[in-house]
Formats: structure tokens, C-alpha cells, sequence
């Protein structure tokens, strides 16, 4: 199912055998697009202190009763490797926290998550400890963002800027970020529209821009996305027909396939 990153904040958190806090926002790294980390705020339980979920944790998250149940004990969670969010993520926590948890490092294979499109979230925590080693690509070191710092970014087309970061549409099975909503409306008397993140060329850190492959007649001709669209694969179907591209399920469904 596919999330806006804004409504999921401040979705409660169920660990094992509690709750444990509350979504504040999430990391992702601009190379597959692809949520690393949820920061939960954990209130009273820990004092107030941030800690970092990764995907190979979540459970599926439930809109109507907004909350991710989290495949953690409340222990596991607070013995865990502690990090300050005001600061990059690390490969050296990255690789801490995957050691403490016995997970297979993600970036390890060709796909967003090592060698499988998805994480290995139906497995179970016996599987991912059992599972080999991966070896290190030492040439990848994605940068990790928050979504509440990418959004506002400017929204530079092929052929000038067209807009800004609204939000983030995450799907919550690959934990992959899908689209960005990006508002042009600062730029022209415009609407909010989805930019799919396959199509992004890049992003400037140091000048805090996205860039993607799409002129503004594109992004101006797409169509309008409103809080009441209803993002089902009926909707996405046409939105891609309609820049004549493919979904990006094609892609996956065919690399899912490959590993049966």
C-alpha cells in the first residue's frame, strides 16, 4: 500500500511487547530511493530519545488505525546502537546496527535491498541470521536524508526550476519512495502532481535542488494529484500511460521472479 510520509508522522509504534513510541520522519538514501531507517520518537518511554527502525523491522503500516507494528522487543530496541539524528548516518553505525540486530546488510547485492527488491520481512528474524554474509561494496556510500529536510527542495525540470518537495509517497511492502508530490503552484498558477522517482536524475545536496528528467511542460501537462486521489495501481496504470513510460512494477515483478 502507498503512504504519504506526512500522514504516517506520528503513527504509533507497537514493539512486541509494548509501545515503544512514535514515527517523527524517516531516513532514505538517493540511490534507490528507498526508506533505511524510520526515526521514532520514543516520549516517556526512553526519555524522550530518538531511535532508528529499519524496514527489516516493520510490519506493514495500518492507515485506518495508524500504526506500524515493529518486530522488536522494547529491549532489543533500547540496547541498540544509538546514533544523534542532527548528524549523518553512518556506515559504521549502518554496519553496528545490522551486526547487532543479525541482519543482512542492504546494501550488499544489485537491488534496493542487497540481493531481493524487498526486505526480508516475511522471513523472520531466524532467517536473516542464518542468512550468509554479504560481501561489502565499498565504491556505494549513499547519502542518507530525512524526508522533513529534503521537502521544500526546489524542483528543477530539464528546462528551469517548476516547483518544490511537498511530500513523499512511500510503499509500504519495499519500503520504496514511489513519487514526490511536488507544488508548483510558487512557480506558476499551478497544482500539486507526482514525479515518480525513477525519474530523477539526481540531487544537489550542496545546493539543496532535485533534478529530474522531465521538462515543465511535462510536469504542467501531468495530471493533478489531490489528497483525494486514491493511489491504486488503476491510478498509477494511467498516470504512466499517460507519460508513456512503464510502472515500476514491471521491473520488480520481473527481478521477484528471477529469485523464485
Amino acid at each position: 500500500m502507498l503512504h504519504r510520509a506526512k500522514k504516517m508522522g506520528g503513527y504509533k509504534l507497537d514493539s512486541l511487547d509494548g509501545e515503544m513510541g512514535r514515527v517523527k520522519e524517516f531516513y532514505f538514501d538517493d540511490e534507490h530511493w528507498t526508506v533505511r531507517y524510520l526515526v521514532a520518537d520514543t516520549g516517556n518511554w526512553l526519555s524522550g530519545r530518538l531511535v532508528l527502525i529499519s524496514p527489516y523491522a516493520l510490519v506493514a503500516a495500518i492507515e485506518d488505525e495508524e500504526h506500524i507494528a515493529v518486530d522488536l522487543t522494547r529491549q532489543q530496541i533500547e540496547e541498540g546502537p544509538s546514533i544523534s539524528t542532527d548528524k549523518p548516518v553512518s556506515r559504521q553505525f549502518e554496519q553496528d546496527y545490522m551486526r547487532y540486530h543479525g541482519w543482512t546488510p542492504y546494501w550488499g547485492g544489485p537491488f534496493a535491498w542487497g540481493h531481493y527488491p524487498y526486505p526480508y520481512v516475511g522471513l523472520g528474524r531466524s532467517a536473516m541470521e542464518a542468512a550468509p554474509p554479504e560481501v561489502e561494496n565499498e565504491q556505494w556510500d549513499p547519502h542518507l536524508r530525512s524526508t522533513r529536510e529534503v521537502t521544500g527542495y526546489p524542483i528543477r525540470a530539464t528546462d528551469d526550476e517548476i516547483g518544490h518537495v511537498e511530500d513523499f509517497i512511500i510503499d509500504d511492502v519495499s519500503w520504496a519512495i514511489r513519487y514526490l508530490i511536488v507544488d508548483t503552484r510558487n512557480w506558476w498558477p499551478g497544482k500539486k502532481v507526482l514525479v515518480p522517482t525513477k525519474w530523477i536524475e539526481r540531487v544537489s545536496w550542496r545546493d539543496s535542488k532535485v533534478f529530474v528528467n522531465l521538462t515543465r511542460d511535462a510536469i504542467k501537462q501531468a495530471p493533478e494529484y489531490t489528497d483525494d486521489v486514491v493511489l491504486n495501481r488503476d491510478y498509477e496504470s494511467a498516470f504512466h500511460d499517460h507519460h508513456g513510460q512503464e510502472g515500476y512494477w514491471t521491473a520488480e515483478n520481473a527481478a521477484a521472479g528471477s529469485k523464485r
